[in-house]
């Protein structure tokens, strides 16, 4: 009857009124077809039990909120995963407001049980030595793996995605192994899923607590990237930083590194480039929309360093930093490499010191943009994937947790540098000479040669920096080189960053 007088004064209310009986009729029809049973539906990241309706019609998107809570299962209960903890219940009301619901974690999967943790277990939670509690569980639906490895690990992530759970992981190593796997898995699940997507979120693989991964998701889509120039690992940072400002042989640094808990029992993944080279693909997908093989990548570590390179680098007016580069040097062609390379005072990544992490993005609009902080540690790392973990139950998506691939982009296994070369050698005539006459050879030009003050005649050295080659010219000339019978032991070279080609 409202609607009927109200009509006699105002004709557009007759549209109301016909919209308000089309409403009505819905809801009286959904009401009369429920049934008694339950199922599952999916809403913004959540899932719960309500009552089912006939109607296939009857969607709800990630941005209906029908649940108050987001329930999360972590697998590894050490450094990180105990950060993740801490910081997920000291912020419980905070995070409560941002993403509109309580965060829960309900269960957490360790190697030993009866090992003493250094946080308190979250009331409610269970504790298992067994990761397949925490992926049987229905009613998780984020799953964090902290655990490392690439074995155990790879089963925790596949296992967990093919069930429709969201993933979160700070295993870099994982993902440089498995990428096009894990990318195809996402997508599969994600076509086979009518409801809400699964999430995969990894922003603590790459540079622990430094948001490089989501800048790079998000940040440069309408810009082009040229190079990516990194310190991506703190351990190594740490220990040239000592070798540089302290005068520390490479086993005094390395010992002070281990004391301090950067480097791991076993250092070499650290010391011989391979954690760099592991990140450094990632974030070359990420840029150019290449994937390539880690082996194919040139990859140095900083074990042949000598306090003497050091003090040819003071020389020169700069110092060395384990570097992860990559650089699109064509429209068709990005090559990359991992080494430690000299690296001029003026350079902003000269000052990078300690265990410090440092990304410098060149890109068509931005320029240059250099994102700098800690690279791990329990509250670093633990931070980007409580900020992951946050995404997900705020109900953001990310269709391609990898950007988008470009199949005309190759990858190059040579590039061009100048390059900085350390020959040790017995004292004798003609040395100058034969370098000369080896550098004619391959085609290398001679910048400059530096020499300190001859201590030891059958223990001396010398350093050659060479005008822009390429580097499979270099390996050529120090395969030479290290054949003359002056020559001692092997001769050590790396590039200089900032040059015209690289």
């Amino acid at each position: 009857l409202f609607f009927f007088f109200t009509s006699l004064f105002s004709p557009c209310t007759l549209n109301t009124m016909r919209n308000f009986l089309a409403i009505l009729c819905i809801f009286t029809t959904t009401l009369h077809s429920s049934t008694a049973f339950h199922a599952r539906v999916s809403t913004n990241g959540a899932t719960l039990r309500t009552p089912r309706v006939k109607s296939s019609n009857l969607r709800f998107g990630r941005s209906t909120s029908l649940s108050a809570t987001e329930t999360i299962g972590i697998v590894g209960g050490g450094t990180v995963g105990g950060g993740i903890v801490e910081i997920l219940e000291g912020r419980k009301e905070l995070f409560k407001v941002m993403t509109g619901k309580e965060l829960v974690i309900s269960r957490l999967a360790v190697r030993d049980l009866a090992k003493k943790r250094d946080f308190a277990t979250p009331s409610g939670c269970v504790v298992s030595d067994d990761f397949n509690d925490v992926l049987n569980d229905d009613a998780v639906e984020t799953v964090v793996e902290v655990m490392g490895g690439t074995t155990l690990a790879k089963d925790v992530v596949v296992s967990s995605l093919k069930a429709g759970k969201n993933v979160v992981t700070a295993n870099k190593a994982l993902i440089a192994a498995y990428l096009p796997e894990i990318e195809a898995l996402v997508k599969e699940v994600n076509a086979k899923n009518s409801g809400r997507a699964v999430e995969f979120r990894y922003e603590a693989a790459v540079c622990g607590g430094i948001p490089i991964i989501a800048s790079m998701q998000g940040d440069f889509v309408g810009d082009s990237i040229s190079m990516i120039t990194g310190i991506i690992n703190g351990c190594t940072n740490y220990m040239l930083t000592a070798m540089d400002k302290n005068g520390l042989s490479y086993d005094e640094s390395l010992q002070g590194a281990s004391e301090l808990g950067y480097a791991e029992a076993d250092p070499t993944l650290d010391v011989g480039g391979f954690d760099a080279r592991s990140k450094l693909k990632i974030l070359m997908r990420l840029a150019f929309g290449v994937d390539v093989e880690e082996d194919e990548i040139s990859c140095k570590g900083i074990t042949d360093l000598t306090k003497e390179d050091f003090e040819y680098a003071a020389m020169l007016g700069g110092t060395i930093k384990l570097l992860g580069v990559a650089k699109k040097i064509s429209d068709s062609s990005v090559a990359a490499f991992v080494s430690p390379a000299y690296v001029s005072n003026d350079d902003v990544l000269s000052s990078i010191s300690g265990a410090t992490n440092a990304v410098e993005i060149v890109s068509s609009n931005l320029q240059s943009t250099t994102y700098s902080g800690p690279g791990a540690g329990r509250y670093p790392t633990a931070n980007s994937c409580v900020n992951d973990i946050i995404k997900v139950a705020r109900g953001d998506v990310n269709p391609l947790p990898f950007n988008t691939m470009d199949e005309g982009v190759k990858f190059a296994n040579d590039f061009k540098s100048k390059f900085y070369i350390r020959l040790r050698y017995r004292d004798q005539n003609g040395i100058t000479k034969d370098c000369g006459q080896l550098c004619e050879e391959f085609g290398i030009g001679i910048y400059s040669i530096l020499q300190n003050p001859i201590k030891n005649r059958n223990d001396a050295a010398f350093v050659i920096t060479t005008d822009s080659v390429e580097l499979s010219k270099i390996k050529k000339f120090i395969a030479a080189v290290e054949g003359t019978e002056w020559c001692r032991g092997d001769a050590f070279f790396m590039p200089i960053l900032r040059d015209e080609d690289f």
